[in-house]
């Protein structure tokens, strides 16, 4: 996922877009190791030593890894998976990105 995710931090660079990522791994140290191995460069926190059974993982109701959330610029959730389906991904981000870039805020 990483590959994928690194790509749309530079296709969207100047979008209004971000990545939050949330890491499930609960060897603090080990994550800092990965962040840096695999060129993370978006913001991701920490789920804590309980790992998938961390605070931000139960607040979210996330049963399966990775769980992706697409929240528009309203905050509402637009697309949930479990599982990476970047063509998913891809396609829900032009729509998304394509409604802010319409002069009514409507879905071209």
């Amino acid at each position: 996922m990483f590959p994928h995710e690194r790509s749309l931090v530079e296709k969207y660079k100047n979008e209004p877009f971000a990545i939050v990522g949330i890491n499930s791994d609960s060897d603090l140290e080990k994550l800092k190791d990965v962040r840096t191995s695999e060129n993370i460069s978006w913001r991701s926190f920490w789920n804590g030593p309980e790992g998938t059974g961390g605070p931000i993982s139960t607040a979210w109701n996330v049963r399966g890894w990775p769980t992706l959330y697409i929240l528009d610029a309203q905050g509402t959730i637009r697309y949930k998976s479990v599982g990476a389906n970047e063509e998913a991904i891809d396609k829900t981000l032009e729509e998304l990105l394509g409604e802010l870039r319409s002069p009514t805020g409507d879905a071209k």
